[in-house]
């Protein structure tokens, strides 16, 4: 039996700090669609994930770094959080640039937890209604996006969710957004 997501490539933006579930659970989740899935991090090697931001979880091999892929190379980029992932992820100019291609190119984008500070950072929320952890929330507003909470937000193909406990709903909806492909292109 087919797969919604058959033939898909999707990008997993993370780094040392990444929250282990976040990363998984929707990894699992469109894998089992049969998309095909690839990490990109800062650096070629493993990153370090980790549980509830504080105890060392599993590692995981990035597959390619951040400056040898383009948005070209996929069909979707999945953002898991994590308070250091996302803190790490925002201030790397590549993934910047990185995010704000695929924003351009209207490729969904799916969000969780802390993920949406690299979308404050690359100015991709501005006239977006999403959510976030509730920390991010001021930031996000403050970037001229509307901050709702609910357990999934989706606007123009960017889902977003609040934190683990979203995931079911998360998983969901990313996989319905990937299947129906590129958006009305923004950024």
């Amino acid at each position: 039996m087919a797969g919604k997501l058959d033939g898909k490539r999707i990008a997993i933006l993370a780094t040392d700090g990444v929250e282990q579930v976040e990363l998984t659970a929707p990894r699992d989740a469109v894998t089992r669609e049969g998309a095909r899935t690839e990490i990109v991090s800062l650096q070629a090697g493993e990153i370090q994930a980790m549980n509830g931001d504080i105890e060392p979880a599993d590692r995981f091999t990035a597959d390619r770094s951040i400056r040898e892929v383009s948005a070209d190379d996929y069909d979707a980029v999945l953002m898991p959080g994590g308070t250091v992932n996302a803190d790490r992820l925002r201030i790397d100019a590549d993934v910047v640039i990185f995010v704000q291609d695929v924003f351009r190119a209207g490729k969904p984008v799916g969000a969780i937890c802390h993920a949406p500070w690299t979308l404050v950072e690359a100015d991709l929320v501005r006239g977006r209604t999403l959510t976030s952890y509730p920390s991010l929330r001021t930031d996000i507003r403050n970037a001229g996006g509307n901050v709702v909470d609910k357990e999934v937000v989706t606007d123009n193909g960017l889902v977003s969710s609040r934190n683990p406990d979203d995931l079911p709903a998360f998983c969901a909806k990313i996989v319905e957004e990937f299947a129906q492909g590129a958006h009305r292109a923004t950024a």
